[in-house]
């Protein structure tokens, strides 16, 4: 019995703040049910109509995202008025772009559309909530016809592998995926970079074991579960956006992106990892991630 009572503690320590979260994101979906039934809603997701619910929970997420990691959002002034495509870094889970977006739509009233992973939209229960807030499969025609609609669209090259496998160094996982460099280009778009400070010290995946990367290749499933949820200081830059080139190709533009690693477009990697010294401990320090809730320095 002693035994059995530690193993469910120690599960809990470990997975209480992530099951918590999935808990959130499930109960926000029954909000907006409950919303569609007591309104008879039946405009389109996207539509302003359902502007009041999303603002009411843009606000409860952003009350959990300043309380839990003392959250703030820089460069807001850097996005375009109209279309672009943001790039960020993946973390273990998603949890501080999800605050981004809420803080965007509190702060500008603005809706970006997210590009998920295909298993996202397998899950069970969470259509109604995918839709209001904007998530999409990301094929190439759905993106031109949001960017072309003056939208925001969000996409992390690295996905669920760089979610799962990378780490405290902060690697980039992309591979050869260029996809985005693409739209932007058919598009005439910018590319702006986003990264959050302490991503991966506020919540964790366990070290890389070949059967799992296997099994994930394989299956394309995210198998591993995340981990941690200590309530570190989470800080989302918005970096300088990387300007429509005609002349540019795609590959070169993904080389541009790449560069920044976490981003900002500055033009050398001295520069860059000069700001990554500035906004990152590398590999990344979760004591000195903790005590940063006290610094006040970036405010």
């Amino acid at each position: 019995l002693i035994i059995a009572t530690l193993a469910i503690s120690a599960i809990l320590v470990f997975f209480i703040v992530p099951l918590t979260i999935v808990f959130f994101i499930y109960l926000t979906n029954i909000l907006l049910l409950m919303y569609q039934r007591n309104n008879e809603v039946k405009a389109d997701p996207l539509s302003d109509v359902w502007d009041s619910i999303r603002k009411t929970i843009a606000s409860c997420w952003d009350t959990y995202a300043r309380i839990w990691h003392g959250y703030e959002l820089h460069g807001v002034e850097n996005l375009p008025e109209g279309p672009g495509i943001l790039v960020y870094y993946h973390g273990a889970i998603p949890i501080d772009y999800l605050y981004f977006l809420s803080r965007l739509f509190l702060w500008k009233k603005r809706l970006c559309l997210s590009v998920a992973d295909h298993f996202v939209f397998r899950l069970p229960g969470l259509k109604l909530l995918l839709g209001v807030t904007g998530v999409i499969p990301g094929s190439r025609e759905e993106c031109l016809i949001a960017l072309k609609n003056g939208y925001l669209v969000s996409i992390s090259p690295g996905g669920v592998r760089e979610a799962l496998f990378s780490d405290e160094s902060y690697q980039l996982m992309w591979g050869n995926r260029k996809g985005f460099a693409q739209i932007a280009l058919e598009a005439k778009v910018p590319i702006i970079p986003m990264y959050t400070q302490n991503v991966r010290e506020g919540y964790r995946m366990f070290k890389e074991r070949r059967f799992f990367r296997q099994l994930y290749e394989n299956t394309r499933l995210p198998f591993t579960p995340p981990y941690g949820g200590l309530p570190v200081k989470f800080r989302t830059y918005i970096g300088k956006p990387i300007p429509y080139d005609p002349n540019i190709t795609a590959e070169e533009l993904v080389e541009k992106v790449c560069k920044g690693k976490l981003l900002f477009s500055f033009q050398t990697k001295t520069a860059v990892q000069a700001l990554i010294s500035k906004h990152q401990t590398i590999p990344g320090n979760v004591w000195k991630a903790l005590l940063e809730r006290f610094d006040k320095r970036c405010k």
